[in-house]
């Protein structure tokens, strides 16, 4: 079965063109269910740089649908049998004003583009860089 990735290499993806928000914030708390935003904030702050964006993605798919531990490698090789969205889409980078890095092994980490590490990324000739998909076309 052919396996599909989300991951990327060297790349920034820079913050939505159409984003509200002038800085980067985290994604504000809903009463009684975490948001997609917020399950995705919360994995890279605790996790940042240890895990790449199909882990992300796959980890938010499973808490969501409340796999349990013997599901998942099944579940993820049926998750990624399809094609998925990729970071791009992330409600964080769209919404919330955070660019997401991936580095050479395809590590993720959120970055403020506030920071210095953020415009010398901008800066790198060998850093790709893709805008978040914009949320209205």
């Amino acid at each position: 079965m052919k396996q599909h990735s989300t991951n990327y290499y060297n790349t920034l993806i820079t913050v939505a063109e159409d984003c509200k928000t002038k800085e980067a914030i985290a994604p504000p708390a809903k009463e009684g269910k975490l948001t997609v935003a917020n399950l995705q904030y919360d994995m890279l702050m605790e996790n940042s740089g240890d895990m790449t964006s199909d882990d992300l993605i796959f980890n938010v798919h499973a808490i969501r649908k409340d796999f349990i531990e013997q599901e998942l490698e099944t579940e993820r090789t049926n998750f990624y049998s399809k094609g998925q969205a990729c970071l791009r889409t992330s409600p964080l980078a769209k919404t919330y004003g955070w660019a997401i890095y991936h580095n050479a092994e395809g590590k993720i980490k959120l970055l403020d583009p506030n920071t210095d590490e953020y415009k010398r990324l901008m800066e790198d000739d060998r850093i790709k860089k893709i805008p978040a998909m914009k949320s209205r076309k």
